[in-house]
């Protein structure tokens, strides 16, 4: 997968490849989709999630949803 980021530094390019090029490159997209599954994850609980298990659980959900992004990217 490809290295994006959700928020970019102010003096950012894309290189020819289409990927993010930036002096403050900001968080990944991979720890954005990660923090807000982890954010569902836990509001919808009812307190008696495992840290380390959320964890985990966000960051499966990050990598499918940045794979399906992937897949439907490519089919256009």
């Amino acid at each position: 997968m490809n290295e994006r980021y959700a928020f970019p530094g102010p003096n950012w390019t894309v290189n020819p490849r289409g990927e993010t090029e930036a002096d403050q490159p900001g968080m990944t997209l991979r720890d954005y989709f990660a923090a807000k599954a982890m954010q569902g994850l836990l509001t919808g609980s009812d307190g008696g999630y495992e840290w380390s298990g959320a964890a985990e659980d966000a960051y499966r959900m990050a990598d499918a949803m940045l794979a399906e992004r992937e897949q439907t990217q490519q089919q256009r």
